[in-house]
């Protein structure tokens, strides 16, 4: 690109005062000696006397100081806050418990405030963080162990006490069951209409496990033999008709209530992308790389999509609000087609 082109991109984004372009460069004003971050709320300096420089350590050789009030020559302040949620999530990962006033005097804040910054970043509290990673290892664990025992330890439960009061709501099923591949878990479905198609609605003894669509039933239910190949899947009874008259409202409509229990089932990492997909309101949309920065993990943006594709509950789980960099439609689990239908929906709902 241009150079004086790339320069008045740069003298936008300041004037902007925009917090992504933070860490993309810095400017310096000459008639001070100093240099900030884009986002930096001083006044601003005239055009003419004002340098750009692709980081701090590029001003500072070129005899620049470095701004007190923005610190451009320090990590940004959400980065700051994204590093002490890293450091108390390798610290949960540990086998040795952690309390919550361990965790913020590791990363020298109130365990109040704490809690609150984990949950803004992660969108789960603490200790429901660990109870997802050591859900994530025990299935690893399981598939490799000898025993249960052996898997449930090594997992990083402290005893076996602690693991059945939380990993069997983890996996969804007992461990025994989750190591012969789900067999004696009952799978309940029920095949409906909607205005996406065709739709199949299956639950377990917690939840909502899955929200599957399609144009025939014989695609559905494929789809569902598929996600529990070793489970007894069976029709659901009239008890069911009324759970699943409230998935069908929500379908087809974005604002119909929806009280229903999910049985959530996936990595740490999968539970933290949908709680975030779940934040993303009616009309709008975001791109992977966004929504990986977002979760304070911009490097993930491949993770992310991976999380969006393994989503088994269509719209109650909006990964459809999630398109590319340059606001295309990307890959959907059930078509692009409904991708769009759902997107334009929305948009006329939110303008109406």
């Amino acid at each position: 690109m241009n150079e004086t082109l790339l320069d008045e991109q740069r003298w936008q984004a300041v004037l902007a005062r925009n917090p992504q372009a933070d860490g993309q460069f810095v400017f310096a004003v000459l008639t001070t000696g100093i240099f900030c971050r884009p986002s930096c709320r001083a006044r601003h300096a005239l055009r003419q006397n004002v340098r750009f420089f692709p980081d701090a350590n590029s001003a500072v050789a070129a005899g620049f100081r470095p701004c007190k009030r923005c610190q451009p020559d320090k990590a940004h302040p959400q980065q700051q806050r994204l590093d002490k949620v890293a450091t108390a999530c390798r610290l949960l990962e540990q086998d040795t418990p952690v309390t919550l006033d361990q965790l913020a005097a590791s990363v020298g804040i109130s365990p109040y405030h704490f809690h609150r910054l984990f949950k803004s970043v992660t969108g789960m509290t603490p200790k429901a963080w660990q109870q997802a990673f050591r859900a994530q290892r025990l299935r690893n664990t399981l598939a490799k162990s000898d025993t249960v025992t052996d898997a449930v330890l090594a997992a990083g439960f402290p005893d076996s006490s602690s693991y059945y009061r939380q990993a069997d709501a983890a996996l969804g099923m007992t461990a025994r069951q989750f190591r012969r591949g789900g067999d004696d878990a009952d799978i309940r479905y029920a095949l409906s209409d909607c205005s996406l198609g065709r739709c199949l609605v299956a639950e377990s003894e917690r939840g909502i496990c899955a929200i599957l669509l399609a144009d025939s039933d014989e695609q559905l239910l494929a789809e569902l033999n598929t996600i529990f190949p070793h489970a007894r899947n069976v029709q659901g009874d009239e008890t069911m008709l009324a759970r699943v008259a409230q998935v069908i409202r929500r379908l087809d409509r974005a604002d119909a209530p929806f009280t229903l229990p999910l049985d959530l089932r996936g990595t740490a990492f999968q539970l933290q992308v949908w709680q975030a997909l779940r934040e993303i309101p009616a009309g709008a949309t975001i791109s992977y790389q966004r929504l990986a920065q977002q979760m304070g993990n911009p490097g993930a943006v491949r993770a992310v999509a991976s999380a969006c594709a393994a989503n088994k509950l269509a719209i109650i789980i909006p990964c459809h609000r999630v398109v590319r960099g340059d606001g295309a439609l990307s890959g959907y689990r059930w078509g692009i087609a409904r991708k769009a239908q759902l997107l334009q929906r929305e948009a006329k709902k939110e303008e109406s």
